[in-house]
């Protein structure tokens, strides 16, 4: 057996040790592996699938041969039974790591693979590896994300809880669909294909199984170039359990809660810039509208309420605008935009502004200080423009806030985001 090790990855040619899941990364090969280029690389992470692995291996070594592509099968492990073993057995590789989530395990295998397309699944036998023939034929025709989708294929009586079938993914299809203006039928089919180049945009994050939401949404961002694969979708074999039932009913309900946060948190922006810019543009025309004192119009009179109205209006509609601008900054999904929003927000423009804005809210404000010291303490009247000046102090203070953070973001966006946003 050789091993070689350095500080965070084992890689060694031999049987796996199945007391349980490791505390540190291993790679293990079988015998006469061949560590060169692929085209395909297959990734699949695995927890105790001792039942099915076998028959798994057997799957994708028939879909490879009749996909005429060349492949390598890297099971991602943390089992404490023979799941690795047997997959060593049947000539895959075994990258053993700890158990920290679904997300992890991908996040701990991109070292790792040597192919130019990726194809993600379970080992579980409900996704039909004997033919990724598809797949591969999509890869060829320049797809950089590829969707398997069980409605527009096959699903088997009883693979499938009818909450998820009728319920629970048609509603999530459609709420991303209308948030990222996509058009997939199946974003949580399980098997799922993406370009290497595409992954590393993609930058997957979550550790947990909510990478899977991350990639769809990320790819629909990116406007990766999509397709989808009808695909045969099977139930548990005998003996096995899916993870949804072996964690109650209760399961379902936090799979679509945590899926619409992912979905919320990805889309923040589309939440808050648009409807910022109204808010604020309602507001700024009622603000300053009203700066001078009531205005009629007809019938309807104009004063001190509808002033409120625009300055909280114009208030929260520039906190959108702002928050929004820092998600999309943050996420850096769409370095054109962040690449034109940080050359036109500069350190020094944004504290000039804020400088600006707020010593003209004073100048107003000292106005009313003055009159209301002039008349002993009293103020004879409702001053609109020391209103007006109230809102360009707290517009000036979230000038220098936005400011502050958008040159923070600069500092934490990776260095490959920076590239992008700058050419």
């Amino acid at each position: 057996m050789e091993v070689i090790t350095n500080d965070s990855v084992a890689s060694q040619f031999g049987p796996a040790h199945t007391a349980g899941p490791p505390d540190r990364i291993e790679h293990l090969l079988p015998e006469n592996a061949s560590l060169g280029a692929v085209d395909l690389s297959i990734v699949i992470p695995a927890m105790n699938e001792e039942i099915t692995v076998g028959e798994f291996m057997q799957w994708c070594r028939e879909g490879i041969e009749r996909a005429g592509v060349s492949a390598q099968i890297l099971i991602v492990d943390s089992s404490t039974d023979n799941t690795p073993n047997i997959v060593l057995e049947h000539g895959g590789e075994v990258l053993r790591v700890p158990k920290r989530g679904v997300g992890s395990a991908y996040l701990d295998s991109i070292p790792f693979i040597r192919g130019k397309w990726i194809l993600m699944g379970d080992a579980d036998l409900t996704y039909d590896f004997r033919e990724i023939a598809p797949f591969v034929e999509e890869f060829r025709k320049g797809a950089e994300f590829i969707m398997g989708s069980r409605f527009r294929g096959s699903i088997e009586k009883g693979a499938m809880p009818k909450l998820h079938q009728y319920f629970g993914t048609p509603l999530t299809n459609w709420i991303l669909n209308r948030i990222y203006r996509s058009n997939f039928s199946d974003i949580h089919c399980g098997i799922r294909g993406v370009t290497r180049e595409a992954l590393d945009k993609i930058n997957i994050t979550s550790r947990g199984w909510e990478y899977a939401s991350e990639m769809v949404l990320k790819a629909a961002r990116l406007n990766l170039v999509s397709s989808e694969v009808p695909i045969k979708f099977y139930k548990d074999r005998a003996g096995r359990f899916s993870h949804h039932r072996r964690v109650g009913w209760q399961s379902s309900w936090s799979a679509g809660w945590v899926n619409l946060k992912v979905m919320l948190v990805y889309a923040a922006d589309s939440f808050l810039l648009n409807p910022g810019i109204a808010l604020m543009a309602i507001g700024l025309v009622l603000s300053l509208g009203l700066a001078a004192g009531p205005v009629r119009i007809g019938k309807i009179g104009f004063s001190l309420y509808w002033m409120l109205l625009g300055v909280t209006c114009t208030t929260l509609g520039y906190s959108s605008i702002q928050i929004g601008i820092l998600a999309r900054v943050m996420h850096g999904l769409r370095p054109r935009f962040v690449g034109r929003v940080q050359r036109t927000f500069t350190y020094d423009r944004g504290m000039i502004a804020s400088a600006g804005v707020t010593v003209a809210g004073l100048v107003l404000l000292c106005n009313l200080a003055y009159h209301y010291l002039k008349h002993g303490l009293q103020l004879e009247a409702i001053s609109h423009p020391a209103i007006l000046g109230l809102l360009l102090v707290i517009l000036g203070f979230q000038t220098f806030c936005f400011t502050l953070l958008m040159e923070m973001a600069k500092r934490v966006i990776p260095t490959s985001r920076q590239a992008l946003i700058h050419k």
